[in-house]
């Protein structure tokens, strides 16, 4: 868990966003990932390595360069494995300390926390689907230091939730074929699970080698937020994986965790953006802006208005994050106890902890600027990436529907339905 130091990084050796050469797959560690043993150390990791990460997180973003030293600092220092159950060697945290953690490094840095999200899903699907045989050698996996990337949603397909990449089994292997775009994470990761059909049409999970011969990743990313997330593509073409690697989707077709356990990651990232961003706001306040003529203050923190405005946005990320911890311990009680009843709980709680959070990270980095004022706008600050990563990570799902399955589930009495964006 050593300590990065930004000066000391090569950064012109980084790939660049939104190119379309293909990059070669990063070594595997060299020793084993420290290994997390309770929610008070994850948090108190999380705390240290956003410290770090926030150093650098203006440059990364302006120059559009990868966080490879600090996501080989993240999975190094445990915290990519908290959620591997304790029966496997993990730190088995509460859901609501893996949203606290998420939230801690999202406001340091929300392009890296945003790399974690796919693995720690992944992981958790590997508990509710797995074979002991999978889980012992892919929790393994984890707790040494691999880290999963993400090839799973589809650039032309109909709707989020169409497939057209394809697996066939093969003797021993399975063969699959296909295209990905919104590859968060894959580019930096060891190995790439695979969402792919299978001959009888049903989703599966495909756990390839990022370097097998057929994968290859392009860091395409042209969005003008969550710039540095590594959210391009992966070409599939005749990729062998060992049959004992493909995992069956499973976990909606019944009530389990894994739909708000997604969501509440994606949660977690836009309220750290949000708290970041009123942080910014309120030192930029203190030492950069002007007080506003008519004010007849000496500071621009004295003006009342501006006070005013950062009470109402404190108040409403507190209420965020207030639901985001009802949300965990709600999903908590689904991991023990998965009923239709309690999964339908946990999903809607979550539901609301997403539409709270979307609001307060659009709404603090749309304040930013005019709490702070013209000269918060030079380049120099790069305070711009704020608002570009709140208003492009919201977008992840959208929160119209969250406000629909909320009402039709306390009106109609309706559950909301089970997928990754519920």
């Amino acid at each position: 868990m050593g300590v990065i130091e930004p000066q000391s990084i090569d950064y012109t050796q980084h790939p660049r966003v939104n190119s379309s050469d293909p990059v070669p797959p990063r070594g595997r560690p060299t020793q084993a990932a420290h290994v997390i043993a309770s929610d008070e150390e994850a948090l108190a990791v999380a705390h240290r390595l956003a410290a770090q990460f926030a150093v650098g997180a203006a440059l990364r973003d302006r120059e559009g360069l990868l966080p490879i030293a600090e996501i080989d600092a993240y999975s190094q220092s445990g915290l990519w494995a908290i959620n591997v159950p304790k029966a496997y060697g993990g730190a088995g945290v509460s859901y609501r300390t893996l949203a606290q953690v998420i939230a801690i490094l999202a406001a340091a840095d929300p392009s890296i926390a945003q790399i974690t999200q796919n693995h720690l899903a992944i992981t958790g699907h590997i508990d509710l689907d797995g074979t002991e045989e999978q889980k012992t050698e892919f929790f393994g996996w984890v707790l040494s230091g691999l880290r999963f990337g993400n090839a799973f949603s589809e650039l032309n397909s109909k709707t989020v939730a169409a497939f057209e990449t394809r697996v066939v089994r093969d003797g021993d292997d399975v063969v699959v074929n296909g295209e990905k775009f919104y590859t968060t994470g894959a580019l930096l990761s060891h190995i790439i699970p695979i969402v792919a059909v299978d001959e009888n049409d049903q989703g599966v999970l495909v756990f390839a080698d990022r370097e097998a011969p057929g994968i290859t990743v392009t860091n395409n990313w042209s969005s003008f937020g969550q710039r540095t997330t590594a959210s391009g593509s992966v070409r599939i073409e005749n990729v062998r994986v060992p049959k004992q690697r493909l995992l069956p989707i499973a976990a909606f077709d019944r009530p389990t965790i894994a739909g708000p356990v997604s969501q509440i990651i994606q949660a977690a990232i836009d309220a750290g953006i949000a708290r970041g961003a009123i942080n910014e706001t309120i030192a930029f306040v203190k030492t950069h802006s002007r007080p506003w003529v008519d004010s007849g203050k000496e500071t621009a923190g004295e003006d009342p208005f501006t006070i005013a405005a950062i009470g109402d946005l404190k108040i409403r990320l507190h209420a965020a994050e207030a639901l985001l911890a009802i949300a965990g311990d709600a999903i908590d009680a689904g991991y023990v106890n998965p009923t239709e009843e309690v999964i339908a709980d946990a999903t809607v709680k979550t539901a609301e902890a997403k539409v709270l959070t979307t609001e307060i990270a659009i709404l603090a980095t749309n304040k930013l600027f005019e709490l702070s004022g013209t000269r918060s706008t030079l380049a120099k600050y790069d305070l711009d990436r704020h608002w570009r990563n709140a208003r492009a990570h919201t977008l992840h799902d959208p929160v119209r529907w969250k406000f629909f399955h909320v009402g039709n589930f306390y009106l109609n009495g309706l559950n909301p339905p089970r997928h990754p964006w519920s």
